[in-house]
Order: structure tokens, then C-alpha cells, then sequence
């Protein structure tokens, strides 16, 4: 909260009047106004608490509140942690746990194979097959918070017609991109929202793969023979691979893609920051940030009152029904102003062995959790 405090995201503290500790175990915290997600915001990353005597070298030796204690790290080779006998909740199973940092599947393949390593919860698709049927190995396939969108300059001809987003919307077809760049791992979306969120709602037939549908709506919209534009991608595998297929697709329906492949520095710059792009692929791995939508001044440039007005509301509310009414519908709006191309759910593909349990399949937030993880004969 402090003025000169560097927190990515200081606007999760604002409304915080006061810090009263009640007893040992107990922080009393007032706020000027009700905030819905505010429990929701202090379980982010953002509001990890650290010692102040510890806070100057935890870049380099971390000291935390966890059930386990930083023991060594191997700048680019490992980082060993050991349990912390002293931790003041649940004792974890592991007595000790090694991180260590492969850069391509190949590798990663082969130290799994050897029993060099024993799990990893960020496994490339296309390698997966190796460990199908072994029983060496237990494969987990869930979903992560990265909603991959085709991103849509909405404040630029010809995408702040509504008809022409329509048009795209049914000229995608999910299944093949999700078979083609994620290797059948992805998970269908038809908004931005993650499936495993409680407040979900399935919206991937508002506009289905149907090619007449959208020569058709183009037509109406002024584009019967279709237009050209350019798809930025950055340097990520599903990214690219998804902009080949949507490229193939779109040409079904007379839109011609040019692909412009990015190094991740220049997409920041041109896209997100300049918004100097007509489509880009992206996953969206923040939690909960369907709030985006209501700020016009973000990168693809929605600028929808009733939707923002909605925010503000689901923002305010504190009731769980009540949220998830006001979370479906701002789902929805989104999926019928097909402000984005809503394509799949990153997923989170892991390949461990077989005689560990507790390993969680998705990956509500980021990270390999450690804490129920633990040897079984």
C-alpha cells in the first residue's frame, strides 16, 4: 500500500482503511467499500507476506510462510527445498523436493525415462505418446488459467463491425485448432473464462463452425468477397500453430491472413501496448480477469457500458450466488459480441511417476504444487 511500494498490482490494496491485529492468529482488516473478490485477491501471488528482516535478499534467499524451507539454488540448474519441521500447519509428506530447469522436451523425455526425475505438471503435447501405457508413468491432462483467444482489434474497421466478428466467429472451428496445436489436449471455450472456475458457463454453440453462416454475415456486413488482414504472433508454439489452422479456415470464408511471427518484446510493444495489430493469439493466464473487458483502453479495445456497468456491479458483491449470476452474464455478453475468437484452455499436460499421488491436474494457479504430494508403494 506503501507510496513507494513496487506491487504489480498496488489496486488490490486500495480500498484497505485499516490493519488491526486482533490476536496472534487473527488480522482485521476494513475496507471502504465492499470488494466481492477481495479474499480472492489476497489468495494471488501479489499478496504473498514476507518478513521485513528477509524482505531485502529474498531474490536471492527466499524466506517464506510455507511448509517448506529454501535450502540451495543452482542459478539455471535446481533450486532443493527441504520441509520445515517448525511449520505451524498441516506437515507435509515430501522430506524433500529438487526443481529442476529443462529447456526443451527432448531432454525433459529422457531424465523421465531414466528416473532422473520423477514428474512435471508442463509437459509438451506432442511428446506425450511416449509415456502412453506405460505403467512406469501416470499422464494428467487438466486445464490451466490461460484463455486462448484469437485477439481483435475491436476499434478498428473492420472488426468494430459486429456482423464481421460474427462472421469469424463461425468461420472458427475449435476442435481442429485445439487438435492441431494442442494435440487434442485443449478445452473448448466460448468466452473468457476458465471450465474449472465454479462460476463457468459452457458458451461454445453461440456461434458454431458453420462456413455459409459466415460468408453470409459478411456479405450483409459489406465484405462479400472478404478482406484481407494481418495476424501477429508471438513466439509461442501454440500460438503459431493455431494461426496457421485459423489462417486456413478464414480463407474458407474469403478472409485472407497475412502471419507476422513476433519475438515476445516486440509483441508487448506493438500489440499490447500500441495496439498496432488487427488479430493476434494470446493465452490469457491471469486469474479472474474477465475485468479486463470493462477497461477500453486495453490492447483489443472493447469499450461496452453495460458490460463495464456489470463489472462494477460483480465487483461489488459479496453474495457467491449472486457473483456467479452476475459472472455468467458478463460471460455471455462477451460471448455475443464475439468481442475475441474464443479458441481453447491452455491446458496443463503432466507426465509423473506412477507412484506418486496428489499431483493436481489443473492449475488454478501457477506454479507445481508440492503440498499433498507424496510416495505410495
Amino acid at each position: 500500500m506503501a507510496e513507494d511500494s513496487v506491487n504489480a498490482h498496488k489496486e488490490f490494496f486500495e480500498p484497505i482503511t485499516s490493519v488491526t491485529v486482533v490476536d496472534p492468529l487473527t488480522v482485521e482488516l476494513k475496507l471502504d467499500r465492499q470488494i466481492g473478490r477481495f479474499l480472492f485477491d489476497l489468495g494471488r501471488g501479489d499478496a504473498v507476506i514476507v518478513a521485513p528482516e528477509s524482505a531485502d535478499n529474498n531474490a536471492t534467499q527466499p524466506i517464506g510462510t510455507g511448509p517448506f524451507a529454501f535450502l540451495q539454488w543452482d542459478k539455471g540448474s535446481r533450486v532443493i527445498l527441504e520441509a520445515y519441521q517448525p511449520y505451524w500447519g498441516e506437515p507435509v509428506h515430501l522430506t524433500k523436493a529438487t526443481y529442476v530447469f529443462i529447456s526443451d522436451t527432448a531432454t525433459l523425455t529422457n531424465a523421465l525415462l531414466a528416473g532422473d526425475i520423477d514428474g512435471t505438471n508442463n509437459f509438451g503435447q506432442e511428446a506425450l505418446g511416449v509415456f502412453e501405457g506405460n505403467p512406469q508413468f501416470t499422464i494428467l491432462a487438466g486445464t490451466t488459467e490461460g484463455e486462448t483467444i484469437l485477439g481483435t482489434n475491436n476499434r478498428k474497421p473492420p472488426f468494430d463491425n459486429l456482423k464481421v466478428r460474427q462472421a469469424m466467429a463461425h468461420a472458427i472451428d475449435r476442435q481442429a485448432i485445439i487438435d492441431g496445436a494442442t494435440y487434442g489436449y485443449g478445452t473448448p471455450i466460448g468466452s473468457a473464462f476458465a471450465p474449472h472456475n465454479a462460476y463457468y458457463v459452457d458458451l461454445t454453440g453461440t456461434y458454431p463452425h458453420d462456413v455459409a453462416k459466415a460468408k453470409a454475415l459478411l456479405a450483409e456486413a459489406g465484405y462479400p468477397d472478404g478482406f484481407s488482414a494481418t495476424l501477429k504472433l508471438p513466439p509461442l508454439a501454440y500460438a503459431r500453430l493455431s494461426g496457421q489452422i485459423i489462417a486456413s479456415q478464414f480463407a474458407e470464408v474469403g478472409i485472407k491472413l497475412e502471419l507476422i511471427n513476433v519475438e515476445f518484446a516486440q509483441w508487448l510493444e506493438d500489440v499490447y501496448t500500441n495496439k498496432d495489430f488487427d488479430l493476434t493469439i494470446i493465452s490469457h493466464v491471469e486469474p479472474f480477469d474477465i475485468g479486463n473487458y470493462a477497461n477500453p483502453d486495453y490492447y483489443f479495445g472493447y469499450d461496452n457500458p453495460e458490460f463495464q456497468a456489470l463489472i462494477e456491479t460483480l465487483n461489488g458483491t459479496t453474495d457467491e450466488a449472486k457473483r456467479k449470476e452476475l459472472a455468467i452474464q458478463a460471460q455471455t455478453i462477451l460471448a455475443d459480441d464475439a468481442v475475441n475468437g474464443y479458441l481453447f484452455q491452455l491446458p496443463q499436460t503432466g507426465v509423473w511417476n506412477s507412484k506418486l499421488t496428489g499431483m493436481w491436474k489443473d492449475s488454478p494457479i501457477e506454479g507445481l504444487v508440492l503440498r499433498d504430494i507424496r510416495w505410495t508403494e
